[in-house]
């Protein structure tokens, strides 16, 4: 069984840095894509980046020059460095797990597997 335990979340001023950190035990972890959504009440889950096995990444345009995602196979964790926050990062961030094609790594449905989220706040 796959478990993902996000943490790192917070509050913070806008203009600041928060780290998210999600660690993966229970399978693998070297071989399958990782994903950072996220999530404010009344909307859907938002694709923000997602990081292959190999290193190959892919930012949601909102994000990309501001966040960053590394993943550390060996420490079975990936990361996502968060800079330049602004009111509107402000969600739930949640990790996630599989093995999809490059073209669906925006999708939520391509994903098995999931942790519990963590509240990100950015105050202005």
């Amino acid at each position: 069984q796959v478990q993902l335990v996000e943490s790192g979340g917070g509050l913070v001023q806008a203009g600041n840095s928060l780290r998210l950190s999600c660690a993966a035990s229970g399978r693998t972890f070297a071989t399958y894509t990782m994903g950072w959504f996220r999530q404010t009440p009344g909307k859907e889950r938002e694709f923000v980046a997602a990081i292959s096995w190999s290193g190959d990444i892919y930012y949601a345009d909102s994000v990309k020059g501001r966040f960053t995602i590394s993943r550390d196979n060996a420490k079975n964790t990936m990361y996502l460095q968060m800079n330049s926050l602004k009111p509107e990062d402000t969600a739930v961030y949640y990790c996630a797990l599989d093995a999809p094609p490059r073209s669906t790594w925006s999708l939520g449905r391509s994903y098995d597997y999931w942790g519990q989220g963590t509240q990100v706040t950015v105050s202005s």
